[in-house]
């Protein structure tokens, strides 16, 4: 029987405390007792085993204080770091800091303090191996045994992946980690470092560039390479309302379309430590446009849609585009111009916006010295497959071309959607070199510079389809009734307090949570300046997101939601009268334009003389 050490430990800001343990007990169970001891957070502060910090404890739990040869009445330090990562704030799914590297973990940067996502945590925490069931003809072992032909195998066997059907041509990225930390050493020396393509600054051996430059500050010459990994292995679609929502502005305009996709990361069964995007609905921001053109417009209500969204634990985790041509109109078919030999996957704009789209959503990573590495934002693309039918496709562009964009190095050619082009070095900016490997004629591998560039060397592509099983996030999607779509004017879609009522009218006062479960409805009520529905909202939110009907009751008994219901008794549509005949007719129409201009009692906008409603909140003149 193992017996009680006494271990002491000293901290700069409460002094020597003693703790009793025993040599058997692992690191995390350890380190949590440490933190209630003193009362510490969850982050901020290591636990070293020599005054000089060359050994901290790691949390694990395989591991234990016999393995660091702690004794009876060692001394331990507690430090206090000073800094915090940048990313901490950043806009992710529901996250918890992680300030200690698991024990499958062992690289040699940690980036602490990091806010990673959940699904990173919970990836981390799975043993991830294959395991194989015991071959009754090569297996000479009993039950109980294991042999080479029955021995779990890593999640990046690469002989396990290729067999599998379809093969399995890209590792997740916590299967990339797994075998980066593999080995002897444990990936001692090896770092998750985000390529830059930019000079480094505060050389003082020589003038700023163009003045000069040397190879302290000067970036490495990139050479292209298909990346193995990927950080999202599938995009689904929860139900296919949640698309069909969306192509229904081509369907009544011919015009493409941009929407973000929102939703939450999920753990995906199919490859080795997976990750899955399910999307639970698509936000269309403002933008114009035309058959064959898309401009996006700043959008006010961006931050204000991201919080709200969040609220019910959904997060930006993609966008969607269309790149739709009718083909038959009787038979619903649309050309196919895309993934075939004669054309391309993406174009180089369209690699250029996904990779700004994920430096805009970098993926929290501990592993990287940045706190970040690679993005899991996704791109999805509808257009037509080689039947002729609508086809979504899914795509990630590589870390070497986040790099590329994030640095303005790389440029679309004019002509050529398939190429990109990599920018030559100017007084104004200085760019490395780019390469890119192919093979001639005869099968040799040649070396060539990104003037152009094949974008196909920058692309990871991803299944996305539809779910077998349907799932509603929000049940408006199961019901033929639906609120009308932001930033659609342009058809004949308005999102105005009119638009509010004639939706409510709709359904019954018992099914006022399926009425107010509606991703767009709740965008209006959340980025409304008319409706006073800010400081309760949050109560719906959670309603929707639990499809708790006592919470959306709580939410409709507030003195906010009641003011909203008079607003919608006391508004009457705003339909053109005829214009009537006689005598009457033109003294009624003399006294309203005799009136003059009138100013409304709920939003205060100045309304034409004439106007029974009002221009700005429709609600009526009183």
């Amino acid at each position: 029987m193992m017996s009680n050490l006494t271990i002491r430990i000293q901290s700069p800001e409460h002094g020597t405390k003693r703790l009793e343990a025993r040599g058997s007990e692992n690191l995390t169970n350890f380190l949590d007792r440490v933190q209630n001891l003193f009362d510490l957070k969850d982050t901020g502060w290591l636990l070293y085993k020599d005054r000089s910090k060359k050994t901290f404890l790691r949390a694990s739990r395989s591991k234990k204080l016999n393995d660091y040869h702690i004794r009876h009445g060692d001394m331990l330090f507690l430090e206090f770091s000073k800094s915090s990562s940048a990313l901490q704030d950043r806009v992710g799914t529901s996250a918890e800091e992680v300030t200690t590297s698991s024990s499958e973990t062992g690289l040699a940067s940690l980036a602490l303090n990091v806010k990673e996502d959940e699904i990173d945590r919970l990836l981390r925490e799975e043993d991830g191996k294959i395991y194989r069931k015991r071959n009754e003809q090569l297996c000479r072992h009993g039950p109980q045994g294991k042999c080479l032909h029955c021995v779990p195998l890593e999640p990046y066997d690469k002989e396990f992946l290729n067999n599998c059907d379809p093969p399995i041509k890209f590792l997740s990225f916590h299967s990339y980690i797994r075998k980066l930390t593999g080995g002897v050493d444990k990936g001692k020396f090896v770092n998750l470092e985000n390529l830059s393509c930019k000079i480094r600054q505060g050389c003082k051996e020589h003038p700023p560039w163009p003045g000069g430059i040397c190879t302290k500050c000067q970036p490495n010459a990139v050479t292209l390479n298909r990346q193995e990994y990927r950080h999202v292995d599938n995009i689904m679609f929860e139900n296919a309302a949640v698309a069909d929502r969306f192509l229904n502005y081509w369907r009544f305009s011919g015009c493409q379309r941009v929407g973000i996709l929102y939703g939450r990361y999920e753990i995906f069964k199919e490859v080795p430590l997976g990750i899955k995007a399910r999307v639970a609905a698509i936000y269309e921001p403002p933008q114009e446009t035309t058959i064959n053109k898309i401009e996006l417009k700043p959008d006010p209500k961006e931050a204000v849609v991201m919080a709200a969204a969040e609220k019910m634990g959904l997060f930006p985790i993609g966008w969607i585009f269309t790149d739709l041509v009718a083909d038959d109109l009787s038979k619903g078919t649309v050309k196919n111009f895309r993934g075939n030999i004669d054309s391309h996957f993406l174009s180089a704009e369209e690699c250029i916006m996904a990779a700004d789209m994920q430096n805009r959503f970098p993926n929290p990573c501990q592993l990287s010295p940045d706190g970040h590495f690679g993005s899991k934002f996704v791109t999805v693309v509808v257009t037509g497959d080689q039947n002729n039918q609508i086809h979504f496709e899914g795509y990630q562009v590589s870390n070497q071309c986040m790099a590329l964009v994030r640095d303005d190095c790389l440029l679309p050619t004019r002509d050529v959607p398939q190429l990109g082009y990599v920018k030559e070095s100017t007084n104004e900016q200085y760019v490395p070199d780019v390469f890119y490997k192919d093979k001639d004629n005869y099968g040799n591998e040649v070396t060539h510079i990104a003037r152009p560039l094949p974008v196909e060397y920058l692309l990871v592509p991803i299944p996305a389809a539809f779910a077998s099983d349907f799932h509603y996030t929000f049940k408006s999607n199961i019901q033929m009734e639906s609120f009308p779509v932001e930033n659609r004017e342009n058809i004949g879609q308005r999102q105005d307090f009119a638009a509010l009522t004639a939706f409510l009218e709709k359904f019954p006062p018992s099914k006022f949570l399926e009425a107010m479960s509606d991703f767009h409805l709740l965008m209006f009520l959340a980025s409304s300046d008319m409706l006073p529905l800010r400081e309760k909202i949050d109560i719906l939110f959670e309603a929707v997101k639990n499809h708790d009907e006592k919470k959306a009751l709580e939410f409709k008994k507030t003195e906010e939601w009641a003011t909203v219901e008079e607003m919608m008794s006391a508004h009457e549509p705003s339909v053109a009268m005829p214009p009537m005949g006689g005598a009457m007719g033109s003294g009624q129409e003399t006294s309203q334009s005799s009136g003059g201009m009138w100013t409304c009692a709920h939003c205060t906008f100045l309304n034409q003389p004439g106007h029974n409603t009002c221009d700005m909140c429709s609600l009526p003149h009183s």
